[in-house]
């Protein structure tokens, strides 16, 4: 895979890339602990369709610049991926995927500016109106404490802790059983300066901060409790430990005609290098239809 950058919507944005440059763009966003090397699997799979395909490290996630804005909400994350359409010379054809935070900014990108995205994939993370009270649960609350923990100051010292142990123990409880300590290193030398580790985290303190100042990302994050008009494959792990398969509730009610929904037995949060070649398939058939 080929390492480049690109500046869109104020920030310099590092990327993976594979496939032909004059092919449809495929964009692939990553969440949290994770970076781009986790769609490595994917990207091929995607260049071999025929795709451009890109992985660009999300805002704050290092080698992409910490943005002067400080703006981690969805709106924002959703005009990246928007910005980054049009800087990588995107056109109707393209496709978006994206993965824990990575499917809010896709939720919003879809629905804000639908012309841009034929096709969309999303995972570990379902659309807000089908998880509805699902998140409230005592059990999905248990699994979620850390968000409640990221709102303290406390956060950026304990995660730093013992070689960022706490990235590795996310790994762990959110993918049972798979070894993730390749990834989680990836993570920590993504958020190896404080500036990095700071912006990872303030993602989770603009869950609760209300709508954006921006009214261009005010609107893009309102754009995402819509449904987006694409057909949208959207993926959860049987045994995701974040979010668990019990809360996400009846999907495909909140996604446009022509959605699907699809459970990967034995695999959890991190599905797509769990199982790749499972996660892989699916993707590459419905975003090729």
């Amino acid at each position: 895979m080929d390492h480049h950058t690109v500046s869109a919507n104020g920030v310099d944005f590092a990327y993976l890339s594979d496939g032909p440059d004059d092919g449809p763009l495929a964009l692939c966003l990553h969440g949290f602990p994770d970076t781009a090397h986790t769609w490595r699997h994917l990207l091929p799979r995607l260049a071999d369709a025929g795709f451009h395909a890109v992985a660009p490290f999300l805002r704050g996630y290092a080698p992409t610049s910490v943005p002067d804005d400080g703006r981690y909400d969805t709106g924002s994350l959703a005009l990246d991926a928007c910005a980054l359409h049009e800087a990588l010379g995107g056109t109707g054809d393209a496709v978006i995927i994206g993965h824990d935070w990575g499917a809010f900014a896709t939720y919003g990108a879809a629905a804000f500016e639908p012309d841009r995205w034929r096709r969309v994939v999303t995972a570990a993370v379902a659309p807000q109106a089908s998880m509805a009270d699902g998140f409230f649960t005592f059990d999905q609350l248990r699994r979620s404490w850390y968000v409640f923990f990221f709102q303290t100051p406390l956060a950026e010292y304990a995660v730093s802790l013992e070689d960022y142990a706490f990235i590795d123990r996310l790994w762990a409880d959110w993918s049972p059983g798979f070894d993730g300590s390749w990834d989680a290193a990836q993570v920590k030398e993504a958020l190896a300066t404080p500036a990095s580790l700071s912006a990872a985290i303030d993602y989770y303190r603009s869950m609760f901060a209300g709508p954006p100042e921006d009214p261009r990302a005010a609107a893009a994050q309102a754009a995402s409790a819509s449904v987006a008009p694409q057909p949208t494959l959207y993926l959860h792990g049987a045994q995701d430990g974040c979010m668990g398969i019990d809360t996400i509730g009846p999907v495909t009610d909140f996604l446009a005609p022509g959605s699907e929904m699809v459970v990967i037995e034995g695999a959890g949060h991190f599905m797509h290098v769990e199982r790749p070649d499972e996660v892989n398939e699916h993707i590459i058939r419905f975003v090729t239809a």
